[in-house]
């Protein structure tokens, strides 16, 4: 057979245990917002349009517009809605814009572990390095918000070798970055299992309106799409539908319009869907851990 990744097996989605997410909901819905800061001239970005000229202020603006307008209207709008907010947070917004920290925290967002700043990676590191970034970002977010992150997201998706086995050690009990199901999945690390709550590596703004040049109508759509088709998949079996948006992609004016139609459409089946974040889809399924293959 070829080489394959070594952390999950094959288990179709046909042959699973059947179970209801919370009050006999079969469709389980989590937002996650990605709060990002970013190292001045030095390291990896996110960039509106590549290769502009160095200092680059216009992309660092577009960037910085995220978290001094586009996370405050995202999270109301999505509070309005009823729909809460998991925030994807590096570290580093703390210190640079603490006011949004406590605007997200007075709202109940849950905080999941996404790195130092978005301009790291984790590729390359050697392991005893990775396992102190790791332990670094967790005891920040224990320091400031009372209690370590359950969960963790990779800038840029990116893993190493170690990752997993390092995730499951530092404390953390679920992991996202990972697209290969519609439900909860266990992966095998040298300590036991580590809980992998399914991402989305397409509904997400930054791979579509960035990535592949989609427009805010577009996504709106697909939003659409993706719910409605796994509403009616879920009438069979619990799935978990993920949403990622991220503040200054998202919380652009014209794109948070567009969202909100999408959200609108959502939310008018509130009664048949479970609105969750990761953290509650891990307690569940770490209660019950029979349920996730």
């Amino acid at each position: 057979m070829l080489p394959t990744q070594p952390r999950y097996a094959y288990h179709p989605i046909t042959e699973r245990p059947k179970f209801q997410w919370p009050e006999g909901k079969r469709l389980a819905i989590y937002v996650a917002l990605g709060i990002e800061e970013y190292v001045f001239g030095e390291g990896l970005t996110e960039d509106l349009f590549p290769g502009a000229s160095k200092p680059d202020y216009a992309n660092t603006s577009w960037r910085d517009y995220g978290n001094r307008v586009g996370a405050f209207r995202l999270i109301d709008r999505f509070h309005r809605e009823g729909l809460p907010v998991s925030i994807l947070l590096n570290t580093e917004v703390y210190d640079h814009a603490p006011q949004l920290m406590d605007y997200a925290r007075e709202r109940g967002c849950e905080i999941i572990a996404h790195g130092l700043t978005n301009s790291d990676t984790l590729a390359g590191r050697p392991a005893d390095d990775e396992a102190g970034y790791l332990k670094a970002v967790a005891d920040r977010i224990a320091e400031r918000e009372g209690t370590p992150p359950a969960g963790w997201s990779s800038p840029w998706l990116a893993h190493t070798d170690n990752t997993a086995d390092l995730l499951k050690e530092a404390g953390y009990r679920y992991v996202l970055d990972l697209g290969m199901d519609d439900q909860p999945v266990w992966l095998d690390t040298r300590s036991g299992k580590l809980l992998c709550i399914p991402y989305a590596l397409e509904l997400n703004d930054s791979s579509t309106i960035i990535g592949r040049q989609a427009s805010a109508t577009d996504f709106a759509q697909m939003v659409i799409d993706q719910f409605d088709e796994m509403l009616e998949a879920s009438a069979d079996q619990a799935l978990v539908m993920p949403l990622v948006v991220h503040s200054f992609i998202s919380g652009q004016p014209f794109r948070l319009r567009a969202l909100r139609r999408a959200l609108a459409h959502i939310a008018r089946h509130r009664d048949d869907i479970w609105f969750t974040t990761p953290g509650q889809i891990a307690d569940f399924i770490h209660a019950k851990p029979e349920l996730a293959v």
